[in-house]
């Protein structure tokens, strides 16, 4: 059981100019998400300048990174980039940090970075962490390591899990947390990514049935799932693919601050 109240995130990387973003933030805002994150890929907007415009173009939204690769920017250069946008958000920045995708190498190698090892990507999200200030910081993690390195160091710890992982495969990892983060435990938000939600699975998305990245029904029924793995998994924090932005909606009006 968590003492946390349910916040939700909206998680997009496109737009097919200025106008489609800023209303895209404002239409978020008017839901009542709460973030709006933008992933790192060299195949979407780049994050800080897509957060600084939506930030401009709203006053309550906040609006975070979903989730930096840690091998395309130095700490130093991360830290300069959040306090720039904390000051100008007044505080509405949040920094969500990770060690590479599977496929996040490729862009490490166009950019001309190096992609290190995943003990030198983990190493360098801690002195990520250690370089920024007055922000909060979300880790996403899956893997020992940097699961205890989010026990130790993070606000937010988002499960980078596959969508087709069971409650029951969740809940396992959580108590692996569970033991790395001790005392700590109930201080931090657990969060959880949606790759679809609805009242019917996508056609693109292959996930069987019980698979916790893709929440199905009514916006009651879905509501109810949600209420339930908090109570279980201690999970308040979700974030869905802006594509659902509408269908969700209703639940974020349901479940928003309880």
């Amino acid at each position: 059981m968590t003492d946390h109240p349910f916040r939700f995130g909206a998680v997009a990387g496109h737009a097919t100019d200025a106008g489609a973003w800023t209303g895209l933030a404002r239409r978020a805002e008017s839901l009542g998400y709460s973030t709006l994150l933008v992933p790192d890929t060299l195949g979407t907007l780049s994050p800080f300048v897509a957060a600084a415009v939506a930030a401009t173009a709203t006053t309550t939204l906040r609006v975070g990174t979903f989730v930096l690769s840690a091998a395309n920017r130095t700490p130093e250069a991360v830290a300069w980039e959040t306090a720039t946008l904390h000051a100008l958000t007044d505080g509405r920045f949040e920094l969500g940090l990770g060690a590479g995708r599977p496929d996040a190498e490729r862009d490490a190698a166009a950019l001309g970075v190096g992609y290190g090892t995943p003990g030198q990507r983990i190493e360098r999200v801690a002195r990520t962490i250690e370089a920024v200030k007055d922000v909060r910081v979300l880790v996403a993690a899956s893997g020992t390591r940097l699961l205890k390195l989010a026990a130790q160091k993070a606000d937010t710890v988002a499960l980078g899990l596959p969508p087709h992982y069971t409650e029951d495969q969740v809940a396992a990892k959580l108590d692996e947390l569970y033991e790395l983060a001790g005392d700590r435990f109930h201080d931090l938000e657990l969060s959880m990514n949606l790759a679809a939600a609805g009242a019917e699975p996508p056609s693109w998305l292959n996930v069987p049935a019980g698979g916790t990245g893709v929440l199905l029904g009514t916006a009651d029924e879905m509501a109810d799932t949600l209420r339930r793995r908090r109570d279980r998994l201690g999970v308040s924090y979700v974030s869905v693919n802006a594509q659902y932005l509408d269908e969700f909606a209703p639940v974020v009006e349901r479940l928003t601050g309880t």
